[in-house]
């Protein structure tokens, strides 16, 4: 096998044996890092702390990593004019956060024959996040819902 010293060294073709006995001399584990090599290849290494540093690599990535959510305003067609600013100003929080937005109206018994009620209730919230959204998929009709996406400009 090639062995590779504590110091990054490469010590050269050597027996199982006496990397054994080196890693032992030394305090340290005989760890081996390809195996598919011809010689495979081994190091001497603490392996704890290599195991500890590669954790907390992994940690670092997911800490850094930055995850888009799908935020939802669900609004009725019969929604009077400041529960529908409330519900825009909420929009405009998600969105300005980075998330993206799910606008719903939710259609109930015999509401679904005026459709049209939730259709010109969407163009409104269209209008009203015109300055920072884009829609990202148009009206789209899921059973008893209508639903946009948006996403930030």
């Amino acid at each position: 096998m090639r062995l590779i010293g504590h110091d990054g060294e490469q010590v050269g073709i050597v027996g199982i044996k006496d990397a054994l006995s080196r890693a032992e001399v030394s305090g340290l584990d005989l760890v081996e890092v390809a195996p598919d090599a011809d010689p495979p290849v081994c190091k001497i290494m603490d392996f704890g702390k290599y195991r500890y540093e590669v954790t907390k690599k992994e940690k670092d990535q997911r800490k850094k990593q930055h995850v888009i959510h799908i935020k939802e305003i669900r609004l009725r067609p019969k929604t009077e004019e400041y529960d529908l600013l409330h519900k825009i100003r909420h929009a405009r929080e998600f969105l300005e956060e980075g998330n993206r937005l799910k606008a719903t109206i939710m259609f109930r018994g015999r509401e679904m024959i005026y459709k049209e009620f939730g259709y010109r209730l969407l163009d409104r919230v269209v209008q009203e996040l015109s300055d920072i959204a884009k829609v990202e998929k148009g009206p789209i009709e899921e059973g008893r819902n209508l639903v946009v996406f948006f996403m930030k400009k």
